[in-house]
This record gives structure tokens, C-alpha cells and sequence, in this order.
């Protein structure tokens, strides 16, 4: 196949303009779709609709005879901490059950350390001279916009095939204290989708940190977010740090926000015995008692693990369709490798997509003006400044069926027009790219 660098300037010319004329087209149509957060459809949020009913008048009790109208039960009701263990991969003593959303655990988490110290600290992290969190890249907006919030330095680390790239990480944490932590989304990364390989977990939990305060901010955000039949399990990061001899080191977190109801789920925090005693000294000064009458209800809809499973295979047969459209209108329209390369995730809720250099920020320009709003090219990285400008998130799961066939045609050629305008301005620029798998 003769790709755009191949091309001579009266090929490519001639090349260029058909793709003109294509995109055109396309904008005429007048659409207007919002891609711009991974969100889930009206359809998945039906599934859970049962929650607006639930647990009902008279249904306040706790499997422990706890009366859920009144306070007590700081850690959250038992049967709630039991469900969400599966989770977080912690036994349900070693589980918190607390609030509706698992960055704003993250987030407190984060505050309470630099305020405090956590409780391997020397100092609290305010008083350090300086303090650094390991990014991994492509990566979450809302871990590096927190980040950034509190003045923390960011240090961009490469994301492989298999997770983190471990050489680059073990030799950072080795020689700078100032790093305190690592942002780490394991299974389906956002927005890579990623799977975190036992080598990768096993290395993470027994590296040597030059901070003895370090932590790993373990986001299980898409622990059961599966879109094949196969549910992908992947090493325990606490075990693996309690055999590495750091218990301390992994704090987990997880939610039902794309579960359930987003800011109506339940979120969960699990770690080592003296961090869940820390954690909860401190949460404790700004909330004496958690919303046990929504994690009532959510237990009246997911009692157990089995259902839990049982509604994210319905997820799974509303999303997987979109993704599968998604390909195929890429398969379609983006044939040539030097135009754009994408992941094919087996979870998650999103596509890796990354172009040549220089061209990500103008298919975002062009794909708003033909009426597909997407995430912001840079949005993935640190302070969003991809040095590369060369990747895109997708995300196909809020639209519907034929709205997501569309938007991708319209991503699709605006990627397209975007590359073949930098091939047609300086010709050499139009690389193979490589993305992991």
C-alpha cells in the first residue's frame, strides 16, 4: 500500500484535496455529538434505575442490626465492605466504604499527606522542599489535574504494552526522596486500556524508594469494566507489598460511578492495617458518618459478587458494539499506518489513538468544527502538554449506535485532513508511529 509519505507533492496534492472534498461533506451534514468525556448512555444508566426506589420505606437495617437512619459504622456497613473487597482486592476488615466517589478518597488522601504527612512521614509533604508524583503516560486528566492543583511536581513516565515503563520508574524512585508517589490506573487503563502485567505489579511493590513515605495511588477505576467475555484478573498489589515487605506502599481505590449512577455510586478505599487507621483518624475530623442508606440501596440491587458480574455483562453488551463501530469505521477510513495507529482495549471506556507528530491538536480543531467534540489533544499528559502532539482520546460509549458510527466517520477525516495538511506543508513529517497493544 502507497502511504501519504510515499507520495510525490502532485500526488499528494491530489490526495489532499479528495480528502478535502470528503470532509466537507461530512461538516455540511451539520451534526453536533460530545465525545469529550467518557460517559455512560441513558441505556446503562437504566440498568441501575432500581435505585431510585430503593431500599424503600421501612428497609434501614444493616445485616449487623445497625439502624442506617442514625450514625455510627465509619468504615460503612459490612455487607457493603464485603462486596466492594472484590473490588479493591482487600480482605473486607482492610475496606472502606465511604462516600460516593473514589477520586474525592484520592483526593483526601492526597490532602490529608501534604497537611500531615501519611504515617511513614518524616514531615508532612508540605514542608518538603519540593515534591514529585510519577505520571504514567498516556494517562488519567484528573489525576494530573489534582496534581497540579497542589502545586505538585509531575514527572511523565512511558506506559508499555504490559504498564509502566520499570526501568525508568525504579531508577527515579531510587535516587530522588522528593518523589512521594505514582498515579496508577492497572487494568484498562484510561485511556490506553493497559493491563498492568504481574512482572510490572511484582516490581512496583518490592522497588527500593529513596522516600519512605511513597505511595502508589492504585485506582482500580475499571476493575470489572470488561468488554470481551474473558474478565482479565490481574496480581494483587497488596499482597505483592505485604510479601515485598511494604505494606504501606499501595493505597487502592475503587467506585461504582459507571456501575450505577455517577456521583449517586459508592467508593471504596483499601490498604494495610496502619493506613486505614490513619486514613480514618483523618476523614473522621470532617465527616462523623457515611451515606449508609445509599450503600442500603445499593446493596438491595448488588447484593453479592454474582450480580455485580450479572449487570456489567449488560454493560458489556451495551458499550462493546460502539467500540466494535468505532474499529470499523477506522478499519475503514484510516488504512494508512502513517496516518493514525489506535488500541483495541479489552475494558474500559476508552481508545488510545495516536497520529504523526504535530497533527493531534489540528484533528481536534477539525473534528469540532465538522461537529464531533472530542477530549483535548494533550488532555492525557501532564499540565496537557503532549510533547509529541500527536495523541487522542476516544470515546465511544455516550452516543448512540448510529450517532457513535458517525462521529467516527467525522474523527476519521478530520485526522486524516489534519495529517495530509502537515504531509502537503513539509512532506517528511508524516512518520510510522508505534502504539502499545
Amino acid at each position: 500500500m502507497t502511504t501519504l509519505q510515499q507520495l510525490n507533492n502532485f500526488e499528494l496534492d491530489k490526495v489532499h484535496r479528495k480528502i478535502n472534498e470528503e470532509y466537507n461533506k461530512f461538516k455540511a451534514m451539520g451534526i453536533q455529538f460530545n465525545m469529550a468525556r467518557g460517559k455512560p448512555a441513558p441505556e446503562q444508566l437504566a440498568l441501575a434505575e432500581q435505585l431510585l426506589n430503593l431500599p424503600g420505606s421501612g428497609n434501614y437495617m444493616a445485616s449487623d442490626g445497625a439502624d442506617c437512619r442514625n450514625y455510627g459504622g465509619e468504615r460503612g456497613l459490612p455487607e457493603a465492605r464485603e462486596l466492594m473487597s472484590a473490588l479493591v482486592g482487600a480482605p473486607p476488615e482492610n475496606t472502606l466504604v465511604e462516600g460516593n466517589s473514589s477520586l474525592a478518597l484520592m483526593h483526601d488522601y492526597l490532602v490529608f499527606s501534604l497537611l500531615r504527612g501519611n504515617s511513614d512521614s518524616l514531615l508532612p509533604w508540605s514542608q518538603e522542599e519540593k515534591i514529585r508524583f510519577l505520571c504514567p503516560v498516556p494517562g488519567y486528566d484528573y489525576h494530573f489535574n489534582m496534581t497540579e492543583e497542589y502545586g505538585i511536581e509531575m514527572c511523565p513516565v512511558s506506559l508499555d504494552a504490559d504498564g509502566p515503563d520499570m526501568d525508568q520508574v525504579e531508577e527515579l524512585v531510587a535516587e530522588d526522596s522528593s518523589i512521594k508517589g505514582m498515579w496508577c490506573v492497572p487494568k484498562y487503563s484510561n485511556p490506553t486500556g493497559t493491563i498492568y502485567s504481574d512482572s510490572v505489579i511484582k516490581r512496583l511493590a518490592s522497588m527500593t524508594t529513596a522516600a519512605p513515605d511513597f505511595r502508589l495511588f492504585w485506582d482500580n477505576a475499571y476493575a470489572v469494566h470488561h468488554l470481551t467475555e474473558k474478565r482479565i484478573t490481574i496480581a494483587n498489589i497488596l499482597d505483592a507489598c505485604e510479601s515485598a515487605g511494604h505494606p504501606n506502599r499501595a493505597l487502592v481505590f475503587a467506585s461504582t460511578s459507571k456501575v450505577t449512577f455517577p456521583g449517586g455510586g459508592i467508593a471504596a478505599f483499601a490498604s494495610s492495617t496502619d493506613n486505614l487507621q490513619w486514613f480514618l483518624e483523618k476523614i473522621g475530623k470532617r465527616s462523623i458518618v457515611p451515606d449508609r442508606i445509599n450503600q442500603l440501596r445499593h446493596m438491595a440491587l448488588l447484593p453479592d459478587e454474582q450480580a455485580l458480574h450479572a449487570l456489567m455483562d449488560a454493560h458489556r453488551q451495551i458499550i462493546d458494539p460502539k467500540f466494535e463501530a468505532v474499529h470499523a469505521a477506522f478499519d475503514r477510513w484510516l488504512t494508512d499506518p502513517t496516518v493514525a495507529n489506535w488500541t483495541r482495549p479489552k475494558g474500559g471506556y476508552f481508545i488510545s489513538l495516536h497520529t504523526p507528530k504535530g497533527c493531534a491538536r489540528r484533528a481536534v480543531e477539525l473534528a469540532e468544527k465538522a461537529g464531533v467534540t472530542m477530549t483535548p489533544a494533550g488532555a492525557a499528559f501532564p499540565y496537557g502538554n503532549d510533547p509529541e502532539d500527536s495523541h487522542l482520546r476516544i470515546a465511544p460509549t455516550f452516543l448512540s449506535m448510529e450517532e457513535i458510527e458517525q462521529a467516527a466517520e467525522g474523527i476519521a477525516l478530520s485526522i486524516r485532513l489534519a495529517v495530509s495538511e502537515k504531509a502537503r506543508t513539509k512532506n517528511n513529517l508524516c512518520y510510522p508511529i508505534t502504539t502499545p497493544e
